[in-house]
């Protein structure tokens, strides 16, 4: 089946993700209204969220009405083109709660089922409203922020890189996440939890992060800001597999990632009593 070029497709999703970023912020300044709670108390769903979502999802389906659409906040629906749109309305719903100006829409469009062992991942664009800055790639095409190529951090020993990680909304998986992060502290320069994992990706591809490793992300959170991070020469993916997936992913520099992965896998041997992804 034929589609459009990536690029094509990108100009969509960054077209798309500004309307949405900016009706994302106005709400932000209106006041933010806690629609419901989701996994526990802590993971919480806005009513913006939702408004954002539908949003989206309308323009998408306005301009590619035989795509398919995976997002956070409603029911999938299955595409008869071979394109599935990917979206995270708001990334970083606790910041956009508290006015932490780190948020974003994430919008993502994958070849095949949205299942990141397999798609194939086209365009992506991550669009941070409260900052004003747009992440962009169309596979084979480069990393952007704004008219900016991207590229990651290069020959940075596993000592000094900075690191990047999040931590589930469940009280005793973030207990069993603080063990892992107790045990790399020592062996990295510092550790940085924004919030957001596709901001978290964007950070690796632009260098505002070495490294970045979660555990328990959903498609939505990391479909546009893998691309992003993988067209900025990250390599992407999670211990023993080639692709990143709710067990596990892992963005870095190749020879970097290298350094990291077994440590990684080192500190879950070490601390088994996590109950695998949820």
């Amino acid at each position: 089946m034929t589609h459009p070029a990536p690029t094509e497709l990108l100009d969509l999703a960054r077209t798309v993700a500004l309307t949405a970023g900016a009706l994302a912020h106005r709400r932000r300044t209106e006041g933010v209204e806690i629609a419901a709670s989701k996994s526990s108390p802590e993971d919480i769903v806005t009513a913006a969220d939702r408004e954002v979502e539908l949003l989206i999802r309308d323009l998408l389906a306005d301009a590619r009405p035989n795509d398919g659409f995976y997002g956070e906040e409603s029911e999938a629906s299955a595409h008869t083109s071979g394109l599935t749109w990917v979206v995270d309305p708001i990334d970083g719903t606790v910041n956009y709660l508290y006015g932490i100006p780190f948020y974003a829409v994430s919008i993502a469009v994958v070849q095949g089922d949205p299942d990141p062992a397999s798609w194939n991942t086209l365009a992506g664009a991550v669009v941070n409203p409260a900052l004003h800055e747009v992440f962009t790639a169309s596979k084979g095409s480069g990393a952007w922020l704004g008219d900016q190529r991207l590229h990651v951090n290069h020959d940075v020993l596993l000592s000094l890189a900075l690191a990047g990680t999040g931590f589930s909304y469940e009280a005793d998986r973030r207990v069993w996440q603080a063990k892992v992060v107790a045990g790399l502290i020592g062996q990295v320069r510092d550790i940085r939890r924004i919030g957001s994992a596709a901001l978290d990706l964007c950070s690796v591809a632009c260098g505002r992060l070495d490294l970045f490793f979660e555990r328990g992300l959903n498609p939505w959170d990391h479909a546009a800001g893998a691309l992003i991070a993988r067209e900025a020469g990250a390599r992407v993916g999670a211990v023993q597999a080639d692709a990143e997936g709710r067990d596990l992913i892992i963005a870095a520099a190749p020879a970097l990632y290298d350094q990291f992965s077994p440590v990684l896998a080192a500190l879950f041997e070490s601390f088994p009593s996590d109950e695998g992804p949820r």
